[in-house]
């Protein structure tokens, strides 16, 4: 795969997605948003991989989400029990998803079958508690397993500018591509469509993204 150093291995700072092959594990060993599985590294989160003598782990790409009430998120499966599934949302500590409250086909034992590791869903914060750890569920409209598309991080102050009334970059984003934009309150942002779109839509906003971060630096945009 590509960022791999020469010896075939990992790369420190690369930057990596859930699911993604990141070599044989060998003489490392798998730290935080990392597992093992048939002697391969696995990611189970998206940011920057860091490797600190034989333990590699991931950084998140953002500053970290604090989850609310009935916010919609995206996020990916990290882990699973017989009836439970764990979830990174992006905040401080992961979300569980529980057999009841995900999809419907799901039975006591089957949670690796109906969600894997690495695998992504749209879900809402069900409650969040003190600590703030939270649960989130797929009973909803329009929740589901995210079969295609791409998932991207963006500045999480960007989702709240292109969902404000008013502002129509992600409608003529939409109209322009032919493509479906959904972003989620964690800072993950899903577009789906043909590929030629997709690019489109991404190129769209990391300009948006890079111009935003000039004004913010008091640059030119």
């Amino acid at each position: 795969m590509s960022g791999k150093n020469n010896a075939g291995g990992p790369q420190d700072s690369q930057i990596v997605v859930p699911g993604e092959n990141l070599g044989l594990s060998e003489e490392f060993e798998a730290g935080h948003g990392v597992i093992i599985r048939n002697d391969n590294l696995m990611a189970t989160k998206n940011g920057k991989l860091k490797i600190n003598g034989k333990i590699i782990s991931i950084e998140p790409l953002h500053s970290q989400y604090v989850p609310r009430p009935s916010d919609l998120v995206i996020g990916f499966v990290e882990g699973c029990t017989n009836n439970i599934w764990f979830i990174d949302i992006g905040a401080p500590f992961n979300a569980i998803l529980p057999m009841s409250l995900g999809p419907s086909k799901a039975s006591f034992g089957s949670t690796r079958q109906v969600l894997d590791i690495g695998e992504a869903i749209l879900c809402r914060i069900q409650e969040v508690e003190e600590t703030h750890s939270s649960v989130v569920t797929m009973k909803g409209m329009g929740l589901r397993k995210i079969r295609s598309g791409s998932i991207d991080d963006i500045d999480p102050h960007l989702i709240v500018e292109l969902s404000r009334d008013g502002n129509n970059s992600l409608r003529n984003m939409k109209e322009a591509n032919d493509c479906r934009i959904i972003t989620a309150d964690n800072g993950r942002i899903w577009i789906d469509g043909e590929i030629d779109g997709i690019i489109s839509v991404r190129n769209d906003l990391n300009e948006i993204s890079i111009n935003s971060r000039l004004l913010k630096e008091g640059g030119v945009a």
